[in-house]
């Protein structure tokens, strides 16, 4: 007698204030007790000083994880001059402490232009990077330093200012894949004095903005008092930028089978990626769309109609 759980009808987005001390796998487990859906992915992990956004992707809609990752993101939070650590932040071991020299806005305006646009940065050892097929975390805690290469990330604006003594505020909009613990741990290298991030909070990944996520307490009574469809956006919600293709019921047949269609009329704009919908308005998942007007699946999602 099989014992499979039935699958959770819960399939979207979830937006959630992560808070400090949680891992981001923290946080997804925690969801999936909540939720009893059992597959929930995230679409950018934040480290467990760090608080703010972190999108959950949930069932059908974990498909679309890879379209979610690449959004540009907002920050603030504090730099900690005059001390560096073995994981480039708060959490970390010291490694060195030096004085901090007297910085002047003046000093931080040149800070903010030599750390903005294309940065090639090199990643925290204690990061999840693979290195010769193990995480480079795993390699710093056995003792040994990862061989990292630095990676080319962009920085869209950069605000400095001071906070306290030996502190610095900061403001970033950044794309993906940036490290703002290198960034500050580089920030203070450049002021000649060394540096680690002393806290972080997320605020925007693309569209999605920390004001509209939910705590976990929060999302915990909205699943007591069965109201949990309240809180999951639909799975598209973070495609926009993405063209679109509309298809007729014999288009949704064959592209939920996995099938390419071809409109009669072409297509007036070719796309390599483009949300699927039927005429109904349905989100049937992500496809190509060729000149010719053939539209292939890519990612088709499974959802009850």
């Amino acid at each position: 007698m099989s014992t499979k759980r039935p699958e959770s009808p819960l399939h979207g987005l979830i937006l959630i204030d992560k808070p400090a001390g949680w891992t981001s796998h923290d946080v997804v487990a925690k969801a999936r007790g909540i939720t009893g859906q059992r597959r929930i992915g995230h679409t950018g992990t934040l480290d467990p000083m760090a608080t703010g956004l972190l999108v959950l992707c949930l069932g059908q809609a974990t498909r679309l994880v890879e379209y979610l990752t690449g959004h540009d993101k907002r920050y603030t939070g504090e730099i900690v001059l005059g001390r560096t650590t073995t994981t480039d932040d708060a959490e970390g071991e010291t490694i060195e402490e030096r004085p901090v020299p007297v910085v002047t806005a003046v000093d931080l305006r040149e800070i903010e232009r030599r750390f903005s646009g294309p940065l090639f940065q090199l990643p925290p050892a204690f990061s999840a990077i693979k290195v010769a097929g193990k995480r480079a975390y795993a390699v710093a805690r056995a003792g040994d330093t990862p061989q990292l290469e630095p990676r080319p990330v962009l920085v869209h604006t950069l605000h400095l200012s001071a906070a306290s003594p030996g502190r610095l505020a900061i403001e970033l909009h950044c794309g993906p894949g940036t490290y703002v613990r290198s960034l500050a741990r580089d920030i203070g290298a450049a002021l000649g004095c060394g540096g680690h991030l002393g806290s972080l909070r997320r605020h925007t990944a693309g569209p999605f903005r920390v004001e509209d996520a939910a705590t976990l307490d929060r999302l915990e009574a909205a699943a007591g008092s069965a109201r949990l469809g309240d809180i999951v956006l639909p799975g598209d919600e973070g495609l926009w930028d993405y063209d679109t293709a509309i298809l007729g019921p014999d288009g949704c047949r064959r592209f939920t089978h996995g099938l390419m269609h071809r409109s009669a009329s072409g297509a007036e704009t070719p796309a390599e990626t483009a949300r699927i919908y039927a005429t109904s308005g349905e989100f049937l998942g992500v496809g190509s769309v060729s000149s010719l007007g053939e539209i292939r699946p890519v990612k088709v999602l499974n959802l009850p109609n």
